[in-house]
């Protein structure tokens, strides 16, 4: 059976043209499902929905418009340690299981946007682990090599949007598993700024870690998702509203990024590895950007804080009270791995609390030299058997470049960029980016961009939705905090003035012209000397401009430095859009020279030095 394209866009348009139907699509997938389950048992689900209980979410969109809709008719797989109401929740622990009234807040904002929920999927126990295999509900296969991982602990969330069984699915992400499960299945994983998407009817890992995560086809879909299900919510009193995000470095035909220094690089032995890691690197160059060696080793050292720190304390009180009384009932490995807890003590709590504020004053200073972080997401690939022979260390192996990312509150995006077939019998790769909290969208824009020009399908499909410039995510619901103004005059680059928007953190956007409509003229007086803009109905040109973006706080500023007769106002670029930027008062451009047909304020300085020159 043809897999479905189930991409968000795909989706949408024969909903809109009225090609599908909501109820058709679930008919479909139950279809698509019962094939996956007859040709090979992955062990995806822990609790599929049965066909009446997703035509009932179907038939809620009934008489509803796709329009007012962004997730509408848009099929989704749901981690099973976040809650669907009426559905048990066992986080991979049937001892453990109990049947919610209401749906986690992520799935009731997701399904008020139209989503339907087709199943609740398979995970390491209570997401305790990177590899899939830790349940009693079987080890999850990967997507595309049934003999391989499919890693975690979000395995099922991230094989059933492989296998193309659904558009979209939520994981969790403490240590990384909404990010080596996206690698291993050549997905989109998206480990958003902690607390963006709230964790109320989660159960919890470590709760103040604790991320739920988005595995998509594209990174478009994921930020699609994520605009619909972001946002604090007042029971989860670790979730919050995230200031602007700023410069949109995902989208800049310029940018930094770090990469490890040669000697931090580690790939366990995987000999694809390091030539994986480079065309990857290259690619990031040929988009525009400038790789920065970085020091990885206070993040390495943040990293072994997780599983040797307080933080296995935390997976304990997480589950204390079902693991005093049914130590029996976890997964062997789960239980040794959380029984450390019980031996930390409160000293220790603090020493590490104290070793980790040390730790992020160390990276902190190199955020102001990159825009983004780049490294593998994980070093291997592993066997399934593999795992289960040596199940502690090639786990902690996996989570080489993942766990200190939310112990920093950075925000990570996983990208598929390959595959390994020499030694690991076609297996995908892929690399993350990471930055700051709050970059959701920048980091998003750029792993749309490098996704393009890297793996030729997406998921174990044949489907290519990831191609632009239909994955490129839309800002929409992700305010910039930034003002563009266009300059026509000393304020270009390299001319007297630019310091006044340098110095108060712009940056230029794009050199431009402005739609043939304006005069410009050399207005009296300076230094320094100046033109001055102007509007008129008609005769005018299109005159050379330079779009900078700068914070909305420091706009005023920048205004209230602008001398009169000039002043800022909407000004019309040349195709069509509009911008704040320099306009002249009229009554200025009587004493004035008309410059216009020189098309700019740098040709006219040349043209005043041709002049002196002859002189």
């Amino acid at each position: 059976m043809m897999m479905l394209d189930l991409s968000i866009p795909a989706l949408r348009a024969q909903y809109l043209d009225g090609r599908l139907t909501p109820r058709a699509l679930v008919e479909a997938l139950h279809a698509q499902m019962l094939a996956e389950d007859a040709a090979l048992d992955r062990h995806v689900w822990i609790r599929r929905l049965t066909l009446d209980e997703m035509r009932a979410h179907a038939a809620a969109l009934d008489g509803r418009d796709p329009n007012t809709l962004p997730l509408y008719g848009i099929p989704f797989a749901i981690k099973d340690n976040i809650d669907l109401a009426g559905i048990p929740t066992t986080a991979a622990c049937p001892e453990f299981a109990y049947t919610p009234e209401v749906s986690a807040t992520v799935v009731q904002r997701l399904i008020a946007a139209g989503a339907i929920p087709v199943g609740k999927t398979n995970l390491d126990q209570f997401a305790t682990g990177l590899v899939g295999v830790r349940s009693p509900y079987g080890a999850c296969r990967n997507s595309i090599n049934p003999d391989y991982i499919s890693g975690g602990s979000s395995a099922g969330s991230a094989v059933s949007v492989a296998r193309g069984l659904a558009s979209f699915s939520l994981g969790t992400d403490t240590a990384g598993s909404g990010r080596v499960p996206a690698m291993l299945n050549n997905l989109v994983g998206l480990k958003p700024t902690c607390g963006r998407l709230p964790a109320t009817g989660v159960v919890p890992a470590c709760r103040t870690l604790d991320v739920v995560s988005v595995f998509a086809l594209t990174a478009g879909d994921a930020a699609t998702v994520l605009a619909a299900a972001q946002g604090a919510d007042p029971l989860d009193a670790y979730s919050r509203t995230l200031p602007p995000h700023g410069h949109n470095f995902g989208t800049a035909s310029v940018f930094r990024f770090g990469v490890p220094r040669e000697a931090d690089l580690e790939f366990h032995g995987n000999p694809e590895g390091p030539a994986q890691f480079a065309q990857a690197v290259a690619q990031l160059v040929a988009l525009g950007g400038t790789p920065v060696e970085v020091d990885l080793r206070p993040f390495r050292a943040v990293a072994t804080l997780l599983y040797e720190g307080p933080w296995v304390a935390e997976r304990y009180q997480a589950i204390r009270a079902f693991i005093e009384a049914q130590p029996e009932a976890l997964h062997p490995v789960t239980r040794a791995i959380t029984e450390k807890g019980i031996r930390i003590s409160a000293p220790d709590t603090f020493a590490a609390l104290y070793r980790l504020k040390e730790l992020q004053q160390q990276t902190l200073p190199v955020w102001q030299h990159i825009d983004c972080l780049v490294t593998p997401t994980a070093s291997t690939a592993y066997s399934i058997a593999a795992v289960e022979a040596d199940p502690i260390r090639l786990n902690s192996n996996l989570g080489h470049y993942t766990n200190f990312v939310n112990l920093l509150d950075l925000a990570a995006v996983a990208v598929p960029t390959g595959f390994m077939t020499a030694q690991m019998a076609t297996m995908p790769w892929g690399v993350t980016l990471v930055a700051p909290a709050g970059q959701d969208l920048p980091l998003l824009s750029l792993a749309a961009r490098l996704h393009a020009r890297t793996v030729p399908t997406v998921g174990a499909t044949a489907h290519a939705p990831h191609r632009l410039p239909a994955a490129m995510p839309d800002t929409a619901a992700f305010p910039s905090g930034l003002v563009r103004v266009a300059v026509c005059g000393a304020h270009l680059s390299g001319l007297p003035l630019n310091w006044q928007l340098t110095q108060r953190d712009a940056r230029l956007v794009q050199s431009t012209h402005s739609a043939p409509c304006y005069q410009l003229f050399a207005l009296p007086g300076g230094p320094p000397y100046r033109p001055g803009m102007l509007r008129v109905a008609e005769g005018g040109a299109a005159i050379e401009l330079e779009v900078w973006e700068l914070p909305a706080q420091n706009f005023g500023s920048f205004v209230a430095g602008i001398p009169a007769p000039l002043g800022i106002g909407s000004v019309e670029l040349t195709d069509g859009s509009q911008v704040q930027g320099f306009v002249c008062e009229a009554y200025a451009t009587s004493l004035a020279k008309d410059i216009s047909h020189l098309g700019g304020w740098r040709a006219y300085l040349r043209s005043i030095a041709s002049n002196t020159a002859r002189a």
